[in-house]
């Protein structure tokens, strides 16, 4: 059966949290079959928050360490959704 997993990444300090959560992004990119990130910004600033959404495939069993990992960086909110195909 086909796993796909929707992870929501709220991210309260992109500053802060940037190098961590793309080394932990990079770690697993092999399960990460999508990947779309935005933030607000205007001329003059951009926003230290930001929305990160990511389509997995696989098993669930393949998807512990990385939402673990995802948990442990201090700032990011994570949701989930899982379809079963």
């Amino acid at each position: 059966m086909k796993h796909t997993r929707i992870i929501g990444l709220l991210i309260r300090d992109r500053i802060k949290e940037a190098g961590r959560l793309q080394q932990v992004l990079t770690d697993n990119a092999h399960f990460i079959k999508s990947r779309l990130g935005f933030h607000e910004l205007n001329e003059n600033t951009c926003s230290r928050t930001g929305v990160i959404i990511l389509t997995l495939s696989g098993e669930d069993s393949e998807w512990i360490s990385f939402e673990d990992q995802l948990a442990n960086i201090e700032g990011v909110e994570m949701q989930k959704m899982s379809f079963v195909q």
